[in-house]
């Protein structure tokens, strides 16, 4: 299994930008499609953007479209999520992991990273 580091969360205002880092193990990590999720309180997590390990192909999930952007260094074994115009309903702990395919199903559900909080103020 990878194990997965993520970090650059924290506490910006409506409209503001955080950039998100995931540190992942493994020496074929070109090969994983990697995937952002997010778990707000009291909701399920929900996929937020997906891409492939070239990363020439990416998916988002309609309510961050056009505002995040989802990156990869695979020289650095790192995916990114940049994420602007955020709004407090983006408040979130959020997540990296390897997915299957950009569907949003992860490789191996019950292993996860501790996470970085999101936290944006109206």
């Amino acid at each position: 299994q990878v194990q997965l580091v993520e970090s650059g969360g924290g506490l910006v205002q409506a409209g503001g930008s955080l950039r998100l880092s995931c540190a992942v193990s493994g020496r074929t990590f070109s090969s994983y499609t990697m995937g952002w999720f997010r778990q707000a309180p009291g909701k399920e997590r929900e996929f937020v953007a997906g891409i492939t390990g070239s990363g020439l192909t990416t998916r988002y999930a309609d309510s961050v479209k056009g505002r995040f952007t989802i990156s990869r260094d695979n020289a650095k074994n790192t995916v990114y999520l940049r994420m602007n115009s955020l709004k407090p309903e983006d408040t979130a702990v959020y997540y990296c992991n390897r997915m299957t395919t950009l569907t949003g199903i992860v490789n191996a559900p019950g292993n996860w990273g501790q996470g970085t909080q999101v936290t944006v103020s109206s």
